[in-house]
């Protein structure tokens, strides 16, 4: 498939419809243990991605911050450098909302990944037919062939550049990272979502994003299945109470149990100590 122009040159920008009609300034950001993590909306985030989309500089990303990532990095010096020098880190949980509420901060709306892909794709969609693409690496090759399809029937404006599915194994060699650093460059998407699963893919980005040829990535675990159907999201009931993790534990008990039963009361006894700190 011939490849996109890159970073969409030669084209006017979204106009404020597009774009949600906001001034596209930076996201407000709120510390939390060294992490600088998005204090706005759903939309605020948006509207800095399209940002950076339109600016044309390259090879900025996105991740999700919570507290089993979080718990992680602590232990993963190379997960948390790709955490901390994410250009957007949303926080996607409701621990993260809990956490910020107890130390006196401001993030109050959860922002999962699943909001920057389909908002995003809503919004890039209307930009107009051909403008954009995007290409996706992780999953395997038959989730990758119905996201192709579903892809066209719900965003017919943005092109799917392609997808490559990588070899299933628990480190990937350099032969393997330079074949997918080629099939994405091949291309020259636009957007490259990448969904590989937490922190194997914040730790790819962040070794290898200087050698993309993409203006955008996102990492964006589970989004792959939960877009075909191959997994499905909890009910919006669950996600609205901040409880999407319920049933999802109750379907996969042994991959869960630990985000949910030893990061997250990790996680509060942190806040806690640091807000009892603070006090002192």
């Amino acid at each position: 498939m011939e490849g996109p122009a890159e970073g969409g040159c030669g084209v006017p920008p979204l106009t404020p419809s597009m774009d949600g009609g906001k001034s596209a300034g930076p996201v407000k950001r709120e510390e939390m243990f060294g992490y600088r993590i998005a204090a706005g909306s759903v939309d605020d985030c948006l509207d800095q991605v399209v940002a950076w989309l339109e600016d044309g500089e390259r090879r900025r990303y996105f991740a999700c911050a919570n507290p089993h990532s979080l718990v992680v990095a602590e232990g993963d010096p190379e997960f948390r450098q790709a955490l901390l020098d994410a250009d957007l880190l949303v926080p996607d949980g409701v621990g993260i909302l809990l956490g910020s509420r107890i130390l006196g901060g401001e993030i109050r709306e959860r922002v999962t990944g699943s909001d920057i892909f389909a908002g995003l794709s809503r919004r890039l969609d209307r930009a107009g037919e051909g403008r954009y693409s995007y290409f996706f690496l992780g999953s395997s090759e038959e989730i990758l062939r119905d996201i192709s399809a579903r892809l066209s029937r719900d965003y017919p404006n943005i092109r799917f550049a392609g997808g490559f599915s990588p070899p299933y194994k628990a480190e990937f060699s350099a032969e393997d990272s330079r074949r997918m650093v080629e099939a994405v460059n091949a291309v020259r998407p636009d957007v490259l979502w990448v969904g590989m699963t937490a922190p194997r893919q914040e730790k790819w980005i962040h070794q290898y994003r200087d050698k993309l040829d993409v203006n955008f990535i996102g990492a964006v675990g589970a989004v792959f299945d939960f877009y075909t159907g191959n997994v499905k999201r909890s009910h919006p009931v669950f996600q609205k109470l901040g409880l999407e993790w319920l049933p999802r534990l109750f379907r996969e008990p042994r991959r869960l149990w630990r985000r949910n039963f030893v990061s997250s009361p990790l996680f509060l006894a942190r806040v806690i100590r640091e807000r009892l700190g603070r006090g002192r």
